[in-house]
């Protein structure tokens, strides 16, 4: 009898990563976030599937740069009028809103398919530690980034 999965149910079972984002660098944190809501961690991948994991990352306000990027890293946008190129820095996006610097960076990492906006519908982003998950979290990635699998008997409530 054949040990081997396959493409079943079983196989696309989608898993829960905690990731915490203090004092981690952003570009780092964000290529291991992008590569698990592809599902690149599993032996069925495949990039014409969506095959990829939940991620919920905390602590985003205390996520770190390295070099100069502070200061001089710009966000841009355009509104679709003449003239209407906007420009915000990284300091005053991190102020206003640090889910998006990390939504904006794992997204800039995804293939740029149909499946890019399913696959960032699975990360969740908290300011802070608190998040309503804890009872879906199965894996929490350590401060090198290794995965470490939690028993569910002894995770608290």
């Amino acid at each position: 009898m054949s040990q081997a999965i396959g493409k079943t149910a079983l196989a696309y079972a989608r898993v829960w990563h905690l990731v915490d984002a203090k004092q981690r660098v952003l570009g780092r944190m964000s290529t291991g976030i992008a590569e698990t809501l592809m599902g690149k961690h599993k032996p069925i991948y495949d990039p014409a599937s969506d095959c990829g994991d939940y991620v919920v990352v905390i602590n985003a306000s205390s996520v770190l740069t390295t070099g100069t990027k502070a200061k001089n890293k710009l966000y841009r946008h355009h509104t679709g009028y003449p003239g209407g190129l906007k420009e915000t820095t990284f300091e005053h996006l991190m102020a206003k809103d640090p889910d998006a610097i990390i939504r904006k960076s794992v997204s800039g990492m995804l293939p740029k398919n149909r499946l890019r906006e399913l696959r960032l519908a699975r990360l969740f982003v908290f300011e802070g530690e608190d998040h309503p998950y804890q009872q879906n979290i199965i894996k929490r990635y350590d401060d090198l980034g290794k995965e470490t699998t939690l028993d569910p008997s002894k995770v608290q409530a």
